[in-house]
């Protein structure tokens, strides 16, 4: 059974911690895992996949997949296998797919199902529910698919897939990955040329993935932004995929060995693309000390280890430029801009007013529970350094980011820090705890001494 349907909420404490001590590996990343389970559906073979992440978000979509005709399951080997019914090969599910929290879920499987004429239901928990769906639906409408949605274009949402799909020209609004691969996958059925521009870069695990399993894709670089085109109805080729550790999970170690007095830590085999390091890039440039180590290149995405050691940070700008790059961060870099020597502001984040959660007013609202000083608009925040004193209790919303965020914080505070709820850390991250306690890490229920 799945944590997140308990009814009753999991509340943590952290404590202070003496230095973190160890050599670790964390999930396998959570956008190649999702992504290498849909292409791997609508492929030509089976597809097999190595450190695929098994955590609630990315199972709900190796479900979905299996649910479309296509076959998604684990060997004894620990190694994933999918069976794949080539790009117009899906069929309508007998019974509503269900994301759970996955935005990336439903939104990328919307784009796969598109321009194939079959009907879907998708559904997914309480937070999901509550997140806009619009800003796929309108641009998968030009295609000629079209959505039954609930009220504000959320789920539940039914899909009717195009008969007979027509090629886009599609121009992102707003910086979002999960929308650009939306339309691309939506591409991959739909004959003729289907372009994505793209003003600001973004995560580009789909056109690396896609051109690694044979999509006819091309990238350009023009005055007004990337220019991403795929030609439909040529078939995808079954792919072998090793999955690299998620840098946004490496995120809340790397963190916690920053800011813990002492501390001296290894993350093994974690994703280096480029559109992915914006945090690793911004805390060094707080002062934080992390080497990369072996760098190597795994299934056309480069990878090394990450050498952290506690550091004296101090506070920064982050230009809204780099928002695109690790707009998942913000939270926890939120925290360690709290024991950063200084201000910290960061910018262009009006992304993260319809994440899981509205993520920034959360973030801020957890920060002055634990006796940090903030200030905010729209699509910014500062931050004021110098040590969280700890002692509050953070709402998260839901949110799995925002409760291993303030985990993290606890390690470090003057007192501790408290959350009301950790279920969905499982979402991501199953053993959050286990992994931070392990190298000597203090988290665990209220009542533990």
């Amino acid at each position: 059974m799945s944590n997140t349907h308990i009814a009753e909420p999991l509340p943590l404490i952290s404590r202070k911690a003496q230095g973190l001590k160890g050599r670790i590996r964390v999930p396998g990343d959570k956008s190649m895992s999702h992504r290498a389970l849909m292409f791997g559906a609508v492929a030509i073979g089976e597809t097999t996949i190595k450190g695929l992440l098994e955590a609630e978000d990315v199972i709900n979509t190796a479900k979905a997949m299996t649910a479309l005709g296509a076959k998604a399951e684990r060997g004894a080997d620990n190694v994933w296998r999918v069976q794949g019914v080539g790009i117009a090969g899906l069929r309508s599910p007998d019974q509503p797919l269900d994301f759970g929290n996955s935005g990336t879920g439903v939104r990328l499987a919307m784009g796969l199902m598109a321009t194939t004429p079959l009907t879907a239901r998708c559904i997914g928990d309480a937070s999901l529910s509550k997140r806009p769906m619009g800003r796929v639906t309108v641009p998968l409408s030009q295609f000629g698919t079209t959505f039954e949605a609930s009220e504000g274009n959320r789920l539940p949402l039914t899909l009717h897939g195009a008969k007979n799909p027509v090629p886009v020209t599609y121009t992102l609004p707003v910086a979002s990955a999960q929308v650009k691969s939306a339309v691309l996958l939506a591409a991959l059925n739909t004959p003729g040329k289907t372009s994505v521009i793209e003003p600001t870069p973004t995560r580009d695990h789909t056109e690396r993935m896609l051109k690694g399993f044979g999509a006819a894709i091309t990238v350009e670089q023009r005055e007004d932004g990337r220019h991403i085109t795929v030609e439909g109805q040529h078939e995808l080729t079954a792919q072998a995929i090793d999955v690299p550790g998620d840098p946004s999970s490496a995120a809340f170690p790397m963190v916690a060995a920053l800011i813990t007095e002492g501390s001296d830590i290894v993350i093994e085999n974690i994703m280096l693309n480029p559109t992915r390091t914006g945090l690793i890039d911004t805390l060094v440039e707080m002062g934080g000390d992390i080497v990369i180590e072996n760098r190597r290149l795994a299934g056309g995405e480069e990878v090394g280890d990450l050498h952290v050691r506690s550091s004296r940070l101090h506070g920064i700008r982050v230009p809204a430029s780099r928002a695109p790059s690790m707009i998942d961060e913000y939270p926890i870099l939120s925290v360690a801009a709290s024991f950063a020597d200084g201000t910290t502001r960061m910018e262009g984040l009006e992304e993260l007013r319809v994440k899981e959660s509205d993520r920034l007013a959360a973030v801020e609202a957890g920060l002055q529970a634990n006796g940090v000083p903030t200030s905010s608009g729209r699509d910014w925040l500062e931050v004021q350094g110098g040590g969280a004193p700890g002692g509050g209790k953070v709402t998260t919303h839901m949110d799995h980011r925002i409760a291993m965020s303030f985990l993290v914080m606890g390690l470090a505070s003057r007192i501790y820090t408290s959350v009301d709820d950790s279920r969905f850390i499982a979402t991501s991250f199953p053993d959050f705890t286990g992994l931070l306690n392990g190298m000597g890490g203090r988290i665990g229920p209220p009542d533990a001494k």
